[in-house]
């Protein structure tokens, strides 16, 4: 029989952290999966985007991120957000060691399992795309899949949706410019490889019905892998004694920008109102 980790409760909060609004894309994943657990979220806009930042910066802004998580009483952790899982999860693993920590892959797996054509486009940041760990992880499951990943950086487009421009004529421009040659390429499936982007999932389909080439017999597959991730965090929860198993849950949001904003984001987004903190994180 499994043993809760010592010194922590069932009742503790999970965590989730992203470099801003788009780990809400996971949270609602594991808030849908684990209902009865408490949850503090915390947006690091006012240090967004992660993407276009170096690889040790990333890793010493998550390490700072996590502590505050931490020191909040947190028995797991969820790096929601594609860069910071590249560059940081094995330092945040090595810091708190035997803590269930679940990070965000990009979904290269299920793209593949779901091509027809063998044609997989991937949206990400540049700083995902351009990572060992994520170049390794492609060059082995296109060697066991024969799938070809098609790699389209999308610049601006993590600013947008901070912005909460979900379906503007800037936001169209750009999804139009990223999406637009993976379907000319032979695509039939795209990876959501950054946490933000499921939130433009709709205009993102609004380019797929607007270009010539497209087959509605046979529609594109979008890939978003945050179920898989509050699925994972489910298991580790239940292997190590921590899943709360009923009660009324409770949601906390801190951010290091906006409070008014990421209370926003919640709502608009979510659907939800929780109390919202801004605080200094160094």
């Amino acid at each position: 029989m499994t043993q809760p980790i010592r010194n922590v409760s069932v009742d503790a909060p999970i965590g989730i952290f992203d470099s801003g609004v788009g780990g809400l894309s996971v949270l609602r994943h594991v808030h849908a999966q684990l209902p009865h657990e408490h949850l503090i979220y915390f947006a690091d806009s006012g240090y967004a985007p992660y993407g276009d930042r170096e690889e040790e910066w990333v890793i010493q802004r998550s390490l700072a991120v996590a502590a505050f998580l931490f020191g909040q009483g947190v028995k797991a952790l969820v790096v929601a957000c594609n860069t910071a899982t590249v560059a940081a999860i094995k330092a945040i693993r090595t810091e708190w060691p035997g803590v269930p920590i679940v990070g965000v892959e990009p979904g290269l797996k299920p793209g593949a399992a779901a091509s027809r054509s063998g044609k997989v486009g991937v949206l990400a940041t540049d700083r995902t795309l351009h990572s060992e760990k994520f170049l390794t992880l492609r060059d082995q499951i296109s060697a066991a899949t024969q799938a070809e990943f098609l790699l389209q950086p999308c610049i601006g487009l993590v600013d947008q949706i901070e912005l909460g421009q979900l379906g503007s004529a800037g936001t169209m421009a750009l999804l139009e410019q990223y999406v637009s040659p993976l379907l000319d390429r032979g695509a039939d499936t795209l990876v959501l490889g950054c946490t933000h982007y499921p939130f433009v999932e709709n205009a993102i389909r609004q380019v797929l019905a607007r270009h010539a080439s497209h087959d509605a017999s046979a529609p594109v597959t979008l890939i978003d892998t945050g179920d898989a991730v509050a699925r994972q965090l489910a298991r580790l929860l239940e292997g190590a004694g921590l899943l709360r198993p009923a009660g009324v849950a409770h949601l906390r949001g801190y951010t290091s920008a906006s409070a008014a904003v990421l209370a926003e984001a919640f709502r608009a987004l979510l659907s939800l109102t929780p109390q919202v903190d801004a605080v200094d994180v160094a």
